[in-house]
């Protein structure tokens, strides 16, 4: 299959991490596997039907999709008349475009968009990115982000961070941080520190020496021990340590 990723324009790089396509070749059948990174997504579907959520529901040709934020992996089978083109946007980004239901609504689920809120199939055919651009310049809300300081305070710790000590540095109660999450990224905030913690000791896995044993890399990122960091490795990827 191919792949690219093309970044936004400047003035919407705080809310979209970046534009993505995904074609399929004439190698067949092959699975796409995606790792819980705690975004949503929006997708269209140029090519035919497309299956996704491990396989449980079926892109239709023109139709626009959400993408929520997920708690594990998800798995898309990718043919070779398979074109998806879509949006990856930034944590909690959603609202600053959309008007919408509750994000914990959409937890790792896929779903049709309506039609005002689609994409232009022949706009996307024609130049999918500049149109990206456009659409998402004009629908711009705030370019403030709903809980941006307790995001960034997650991502500066590296996941390793308590949901009473974010909410005491964000001046405001464990109950309020939990209903925001939900309803702003789809995921309790338990649930996105873990993730974030995830994707780093993933980061330092892949970049380590074959020598450095797992629970060194364990303990640098916050786990008990290798047997935890193993496990959600495992429920995050559904793969091995050692496949990394």
């Amino acid at each position: 299959m191919k792949y690219k990723k093309i970044q936004p324009y400047r003035d919407l790089e705080t809310l979209i991490h970046f534009y993505w396509e995904l074609k399929g070749n004439e190698a067949g059948r092959q699975l796409e596997r995606v790792f819980p990174d705690g975004c949503a997504g929006i997708l269209i579907n140029m090519g035919n039907n497309c299956l996704t959520d491990n396989g449980t529901f079926s892109m239709e040709f023109g139709k626009t999709y959400v993408v929520g934020a997920m708690n594990s992996f998800k798995d898309s089978f990718i043919d070779n008349d398979t074109h998806l083109v879509g949006v990856c946007l930034k944590p909690a980004a959603f609202s600053n475009f959309y008007s919408y239901a509750s994000q914990t609504e959409l937890n790792n689920s896929t779903v049709e968009f309506e039609k005002f809120s689609s994409f232009d199939v022949d706009k996307v055919r024609a130049d999918p990115f500049t149109y990206f651009d456009h659409f998402y310049s004009e629908r711009i809300k705030s370019k403030n982000i709903p809980l941006q300081p307790v995001i960034n305070d997650i991502h500066l710790a590296k996941g390793q961070i308590s949901i009473y000590e974010l909410s005491k540095r964000n001046f405001t109660t464990v109950r309020s941080l939990e209903r925001n999450f939900k309803k702003y990224v789809g995921l309790t905030p338990k649930e996105y520190t873990n993730i974030i913690r995830f994707q780093n000791a993933l980061k330092v896995i892949k970049r380590s020496k074959r020598n450095r044993s797992l629970l060194d890399i364990a303990f640098e990122c916050g786990y008990y021990d290798h047997s935890h960091l193993a496990n959600e490795i495992r429920r995050n990827t559904g793969f091995s340590p050692s496949l990394f």
